[in-house]
């Protein structure tokens, strides 16, 4: 699902509103500082400050105690503040977001995990095949973007990889999502086609690139942005799925003022 809240600066926080605090590994921050949630290790939060530094936090706190119902509370995009105070603890206000999450694995089912914040569009990378992207898992994707008015681009990625059964098929789901106004687009980020039309769409906004494992969404960042040189995978023989590449969130500049925010492959959406 998606979910909004909004947390101006400086609100002040009753016993029972989520207060967030990070610590670091030591102290040359000594003021309250706004900055940018960039990468997200699992437990380890990196936070670009809006004077350029770079902080790595931690959130320390039992959530669960205070009512969130997400496995991180904190996310990539999450415009936060930090702190330092006298033994060293970072304190964390988030600023107004726009969450994008999923329901986390089995033994967390009754939890959420947010893939970023703030976001101003998603590019959902699919595929007909190697491995194939189900119609019901786009849908469920553009339903609950929908519902929170995240705009969603379709990529379907691997173009040069199908026959002329799969193309017909793949030109098909393209008319059908055309038609009910969702923009797609016909790539490979393997040769390079069609990479320049999303290049121009990245310009001054953050997007979310979200899909199953082994669609391409490393190898279409890679193009994109060359000089990460992300790790790539490859398909699963046996079960014509990907293998997980991309094991945490992180949000990476592209030219024109845009950001892009590479995440885990989901295997489900609910």
């Amino acid at each position: 699902k998606i979910e909004s809240r909004e947390l101006p600066c400086g609100t002040d926080r009753s016993p029972t509103t989520p207060y967030f605090q990070l610590s670091t590994p030591n102290s040359q921050l000594s003021t309250i500082l706004r900055g940018l949630v960039i990468k997200n290790t699992g437990s380890w939060y990196l936070v670009k400050t809006d004077e350029g530094t770079y902080v790595e936090c931690k959130i320390k706190g039992n959530f669960r105690l205070k009512g969130i119902r997400s496995t991180n509370p904190v996310a990539v995009g999450d415009h936060v503040q930090i702190r330092v105070n006298q033994d060293e603890q970072r304190s964390s206000t988030k600023l107004k977001t726009v969450e994008l999450d999923y329901p986390a694995f089995a033994n967390l089912s009754k939890q959420s995990h947010i893939l970023a914040a703030n976001l101003d569009q998603c590019m959902l990378v699919v595929t007909v095949n190697y491995p194939e992207t189900s119609t019901t898992f786009i849908d469920r994707f553009l339903a609950s973007a929908e519902a929170y008015r995240v705009p969603v681009n379709i990529i379907f990625n691997k173009a040069d990889a199908y026959n002329e059964d799969e193309l017909r098929y793949l030109n098909g789901l393209i008319n059908l999502y055309t038609t009910i106004g969702y923009p797609c687009f016909k790539i490979s980020a393997k040769t390079g086609e069609g990479v320049d039309t999303i290049k121009e769409k990245l310009k001054g906004k953050i997007t979310l690139f979200s899909g199953h494992s082994g669609v391409g969404k490393s190898t279409l960042i890679n193009a994109i942005l060359p000089e990460l040189d992300i790790k790539t995978g490859a398909i699963s023989a046996y079960h014509n799925k990907g293998m997980h590449t991309t094991t945490f969130s992180e949000m990476f500049p592209v030219p024109g003022a845009g950001y892009i925010i590479d995440t885990p492959g989901i295997q489900g959406f609910g």
